[in-house]
């Protein structure tokens, strides 16, 4: 059966039945007819004084394009809690359309481990990205009317950092140009995919509406011809952009094909982006369960770090575990097995028998595994499963994880039996969470921009070091001038390697990691250094995905990144 077919198979439950498992009252549900709603962030008051649940984060090898199944896995393990009698919420991230429709594929898991209704997880929700998208734009179109009318604030055109905002994949939209009238100059302005921009890095962070306000009233427009900084405040922009966004703060409930509660909130992309699920989603989930699945983008040295030195020094909440997520097939492509492409066949050499390949793919995941402990937090292997896997390869990962440091390794088949197949990790993941955490960020607020470049190119990459474009040099010295080098760092590179070069596969090092550009984003409260080569807008790939209109069903058939060029996605 295909993921469409399996999803269609199961009858939700009514989502305000969902929403009073957990303790909701139907007051506090904002339907959004009768399988979703949004979650009024008044209950954060009423839940105060409930305990606090246990926190797992999930995360992953560098991903290959076949997929490993992080969010699979973080739905499987969190009805895996709930078919061992705990109470267990899993929160995920907002798929974009941008990649939906070319590149990836849609977001709500696969297999018996989804979140429905997936059509409606991967189209649109509940409207948040375009409340974004368009609190971002008015933002922008705010510049350039303040530039026609006068430029009262004294804007240096050459020095206006904030760009525009795109929902969908447009490599013509990396660079633009714009023209005005009355004597004002066109000038040169990029896009950014929405589900990466500030404003939805905002949402994600803020802590309740005032917290909102306050972050987009932050947010750094450009400098003046005096080098001062112009804000969203100093264009009287951020109380509208707010209000855009008043709806969009509060988080989405849906649930899993086994009616486990999950929110689905906020943007991906965490090699450009932070790539977490909202503070807030987790902030109501935490008072409501025993057990908090949370889903980071990407491997652990990408939204890992980023949840760990980002999202947890924001929200104060602290991790009892993290699983780390692995396939046999990542890792013999990781040690040279074979190489594969979005759309064609895996070649042998990654399905089947392949030990040479897969020993010396391990090396990526002893990274992945040493990345995580960096943090104090206790790393448990799930190895992903599937049917054809050789037994004996599953085996030899499990004792080689363990042997890397890891305090547990599983082997999980969520994604061809739900919960049930998730019911050994979960176990393990119950045993080290009543283990000791003593979880720490990486660096210190007071460290340097560089010294915290530095430390997470050294520790989460295994670079010998890093070397700054002339650019990058100038913005580092400005940022630090403008009182921002207390901010955490938000890198942007690719998620392929561990690396900023996506060829290089397993555990390289001897690499020199380049720093193009710093970016500040002064409402989100960090800092983004882009490696030389990053696209902050991504690009189509190369085939020619076809929407057609069916009478019955929605996204028909498996992973968009699986089909063969010209094949129809289709939808109702």
């Amino acid at each position: 059966m295909s993921d469409f077919d399996i999803a269609r198979s199961v009858t939700p439950r009514p989502i305000s039945e969902v929403g009073e498992g957990l303790g909701l009252r139907y007051d506090e549900l904002i339907p959004y007819g009768r399988w979703k709603a949004k979650v009024s962030l008044a209950c954060l008051d009423r839940l105060s004084n409930r305990p606090r649940a246990r926190y797992v984060l999930v995360t992953a090898i560098n991903p290959t394009p076949m997929g490993e199944g992080k969010t699979t896995t973080s739905i499987g393990l969190a009805m895996g809690f709930c078919r061992l009698g705990h109470r267990a919420v899993v929160t995920l991230r907002q798929p974009s359309l941008g990649p939906v429709f070319g590149i990836k594929g849609g977001g709500a898991g696969g297999g018996r481990a989804q979140v429905i209704p997936m059509e409606d997880v991967n189209l649109h929700l509940t409207g948040d990205a375009h409340a974004v998208a368009a609190s971002h734009n008015l933002l922008s179109s705010f510049v350039d009317n303040h530039l026609f009318h006068g430029n009262a604030l004294n804007l240096d055109p050459g020095r206006i950092a904030w760009p525009r905002a795109m929902g969908v994949s447009d490599r013509a939209l990396r660079q633009v140009r714009i023209e005005n009238s009355a004597g004002v100059p066109g000038r040169r302005v990029q896009f950014v995919i929405t589900e990466a921009s500030e404003v939805m890095a905002i949402l994600a962070l803020a802590s309740d509406p005032t917290d909102l306000r306050q972050r987009l009233g932050r947010i750094l427009v450009g400098l003046a011809r005096d080098r001062q900084p112009v804000s969203a405040d100093d264009l009287k922009c951020a109380g509208a952009m707010a209000a855009l966004l008043k709806d969009a703060l509060c988080p989405n409930l849906l649930q899993t094909l086994e009616g486990t509660p999950a929110f689905v909130h906020t943007g991906p992309f965490g090699n450009i982006a932070h790539g977490n699920s909202s503070i807030l989603a987790d902030a109501i989930a935490l008072r409501c369960a025993d057990y908090v699945v949370t889903e980071a983008g990407f491997g652990s040295e990408l939204g890992a770090e980023k949840f760990f030195d980002i999202k947890c020094r924001v929200s104060g909440f602290s991790p009892d575990a993290a699983v780390v997520v692995t396939t046999l097939r990542a890792l013999k492509l990781h040690g040279g097995g074979g190489t594969v492409k979005a759309g064609q066949p895996i070649p042998a050499g990654l399905t089947g028998p392949n030990r040479d390949a897969l020993a010396k793919g391990l090396a990526n995941l002893e990274q992945h595994i040493a990345n995580v402990k960096a943090f104090g937090v206790p790393a448990v292997v799930a190895i992903n499963a599937f049917s054809n896997d050789p037994r004996d390869e599953l085996h030899y990962v499990r004792e080689h994880a363990l042997a890397a440091g890891a305090v547990a390794s599983a082997v999980s088949t969520h994604w061809a039996d739900g919960g049930k197949g998730a019911e050994e990790l979960t176990k393990v993941v119950v045993q080290a969470c009543q283990g000791p955490s003593a979880f720490t960020p990486l660096y210190p607020d007071s460290a340097s921009i560089k010294q915290k470049i530095e430390t997470i190119a050294r520790r989460m990459y295994g670079a010998a070091g890093v070397r700054y474009e002339e650019q990058a040099e100038a913005q580092i010295e400005a940022a630090s001038k403008l009182g921002f080098s207390h901010f955490p760092i938000c890198m942007a590179k690719t998620p392929s390697s561990l690396s900023h070069d996506a060829t290089l596969k397993g555990r390289p090092s001897g690499f020199t990691v380049p720093i193009k550009e710093l970016r500040i984003l002064a409402g989100a409260g960090f800092l983004t250094a882009v490696c030389s080569g990053t696209q902050l807008m991504p690009g189509r790939d190369g085939s020619d995905y076809r929407i057609v209109v069916r009478r019955k069903g929605w996204m028909e058939g498996k992973r968009i990144a699986h089909r063969r060029p010209n094949q129809t996605i289709s939808v109702a």
